[in-house]
């Protein structure tokens, strides 16, 4: 079985995608060195990380830190293992990524219609559109490249407030409808609630089934990790998390850092759940990155407190042998 690109045999229980170059880039100031991105990419393969978003073919004008794109995926597609894989937000965007090569193709649909005219300048239905002409694109490309369709602001937004869960699950449908690999739902301004997650989770898998891959969670009022545990509960097995929690929508008022990615590697390794990621060479490729962002905050409590004394990755191993860590067949 796979998911995102996850062989659930491999060893890895849980996939945990970087989404910091991307993600993380396109809501600070400082715009990062090309050198350095290949840097980042690089030490966080090494570190066990087995998929990035490396970047998002926008307007350089508008966002100067993705203006090396092709350099930046030159380079990620040199180590493999690495899934590479970039945000395209409409056909343009779509068909200069596949002509970079890479591996997957993320497009974000929003669910309100407040935030997408804000952030891309459309509809949601016009998005739609937008999106099924990528599945043309890609599907003439003769490549076998997966398109994950995200629905941003699926559990509320700062510009429309609650979003009714009825839409989610419609979009989600003819996500899948027009093409769609994968589905993820996005918290985008962090409004979401673990028993939103378990809700929206559920009522959106009972409408697509399996297409529902992922989550992708902000910690902007504390409840990223909790909701992590409820996205678990519900059966979801990929999420992405920020390097240092950088990131944000600079479309969404209000919308700051992603979940952490350290301290999402720490806590589902503490559980017994297998990421595959060395955390302290991960914490090793956070203190090249801050180098490289001065000035910039960088968050997660991890890196703040240390690790707990007798703590390692062979000991969360030990205990999920023992039976203290999670059964993947009770998260449900």
């Amino acid at each position: 079985m796979h998911i995102w690109g996850l062989d659930l045999n491999s060893g890895i229980d849980i996939e945990v995608v970087e989404v910091g170059p991307r993600d993380g880039l396109q809501n600070v100031s400082t715009v990062m060195p090309t050198a350095a991105k290949k840097a980042w990419l690089s030490a966080a393969t090494a570190a066990g990380v087995r998929e990035i978003e490396v970047c998002s073919f926008v307007p350089p004008a508008r966002f100067p830190q993705f203006a090396d794109n092709q350099p930046v995926i030159a380079h990620a597609l040199s180590l493999p293992p690495l899934t590479v894989c970039a945000l395209v937000p409409n056909a343009r965007g779509a068909t200069d990524a596949l002509a970079a090569g890479v591996h997957k193709l993320c497009f974000t649909l929003s669910v309100s219609s407040g935030h997408s005219l804000a952030n891309v300048r459309k509809t949601p239905g016009a998005q739609l559109e937008e999106f099924r002409k990528i599945i043309e694109i890609r599907d003439a490309s003769g490549r076998r490249v997966a398109v994950t369709g995200g629905l941003s602001t699926a559990f509320g937004c700062s510009i429309e407030g609650t979003i009714d869960g009825s839409a989610v699950c419609r979009m989600a449908a003819k996500l899948v409808e027009a093409g769609a690999d994968e589905v993820s739902l996005a918290d985008t301004v962090g409004y979401a609630s673990p028993s939103d997650i378990r809700r929206v989770v559920r009522a959106v898998r009972r409408e697509i089934g399996p297409a529902l891959t992922a989550l992708h969670l902000h910690d902007t009022r504390g409840l990223g990790l909790a909701n992590v545990l409820a996205g678990l509960e519900s059966g979801i097995k990929a999420f992405d998390a920020s390097l240092g929690g950088l990131g944000g929508c600079p479309y969404a008022p209000g919308a700051s850092g992603n979940i952490c990615t350290e301290d999402l590697v720490f806590m589902l390794e503490s559980m017994g759940l297998r990421t595959g990621i060395d955390l302290e060479a991960l914490l090793c490729v956070r203190d090249l990155v801050k180098g490289s962002l001065p000035g910039e905050a960088f968050h997660g409590a991890l890196a703040r407190a240390g690790l707990p004394k007798g703590w390692s990755q062979g000991g969360a191993d030990a205990a999920r042998e023992g039976g203290a860590g999670i059964d993947l067949g009770d998260i449900r």
